[in-house]
């Protein structure tokens, strides 16, 4: 992602800012440096000519003084809405347990007006088909009917997955951190409500045992720690209920950050938190639900029941 577009109050440097991102474009990385540094002698202060000194720094081999660029730019900016703590992370070889809220709901409401050409078009993006494919098997297994009274959709986005799903499903409320993307939820007219907010928050709302569908396509890949929201589901979900989902696949037995600053979770540390919290999974599938620089990107499709 690109840091977020905002002046630093004096023109000079926001001119020279914007070189340095030319250059960096480019390919000319140390050009880019040396700008962003006369940028930040005239605002010592601002943290988006900090952070892209850091991926400057890091496209010139020197770690050490990119990760310096990214602590200095989370310190100008402690809420973090470029990711600078995550850059750090994967510097110091760290895995934090969920990356910054300001960071996911930034990008989202930047990627909101070109979410569907971008992530349908362009990446091939299929994760709620998949979805409603794995729903399908397992109803059809088990002779169960394909209808769901109540629907949870967490991070819901602009309404994809809604749109799968609407015509075997009596009731769905959506809930994501990006306003621009849940207004865009909105106006598909498939949700009886959409919330703005976090989505372990949101399930502390919801009454207990009374949804038996919650859905959740490629979120979980902002998402490390999944205990939190595995417990929440579970109190949640009606017996009998399914909770289904797709994320990038892990090969460390536990989850991982990527180079891509999204999260991947392997199927061993899936089935060791889905045991603990009492769920049983009937499905879990390798798939891919995405591309990234034409290249299929490795992934699961879970399917988890409560007992």
């Amino acid at each position: 992602m690109n840091p977020v577009l905002r002046s630093s109050g004096n023109l000079s440097a926001d001119r020279r800012y914007d070189y340095a991102r030319a250059a960096a474009g480019e390919g000319d990385h140390a050009a880019a440096a040396d700008l962003l540094q006369q940028t930040l002698e005239i605002a010592p202060r601002w943290a988006p000519a900090w952070f892209a000194l850091g991926e400057s720094r890091e496209a010139l081999g020197d770690q050490a003084a990119a990760a310096e660029a990214f602590a200095q730019a989370l310190d100008c900016e402690p809420d973090d809405s470029q990711g600078a703590g995550l850059r750090l992370a994967r510097l110091r070889g760290e895995t934090p347990a969920h990356p910054p809220e300001a960071y996911v709901r930034d990008l989202f409401d930047q990627y909101a007006p070109r979410f569907y050409q971008h992530l349908v078009s362009d990446l091939g993006y299929r994760a709620p088909q998949v979805i409603a494919d794995a729903l399908m098997r397992l109803c059809s297994e088990r002779g169960r009917d394909m209808r769901f009274r109540a629907a949870l959709d967490l991070g819901c986005g602009t309404g994809l997955m809604a749109r799968e799903v609407a015509s075997f499903c009596a009731e769905i409320s959506g809930v994501d951190l990006a306003p621009a993307m849940t207004m865009r939820a909105r106006a598909t007219g498939l949700y009886a409500r959409v919330e703005t907010g976090d989505m372990v928050a949101f399930l502390r709302d919801v009454a207990e045992g009374s949804v038996d569908l919650v859905l959740a396509a490629d979120v979980f890949v902002y998402c490390g720690d999944l205990d939190p929201v595995f417990a929440a589901v579970r109190r949640v979900l009606a017996s009998g209920g399914f909770f289904t989902f797709t994320l990038q696949r892990a090969e460390n037995g536990h989850f991982m950050l990527g180079e891509d600053l999204r999260y991947a979770h392997s199927p061993d540390y899936l089935a060791s938190l889905a045991a603990s919290h009492g769920f049983d999974m009937p499905i879990c599938d390798q798939v891919s639900v995405r591309r990234d620089r034409g290249a299929d990107v490795a992934g699961l499709a879970i399917v988890l029941t409560s007992p």
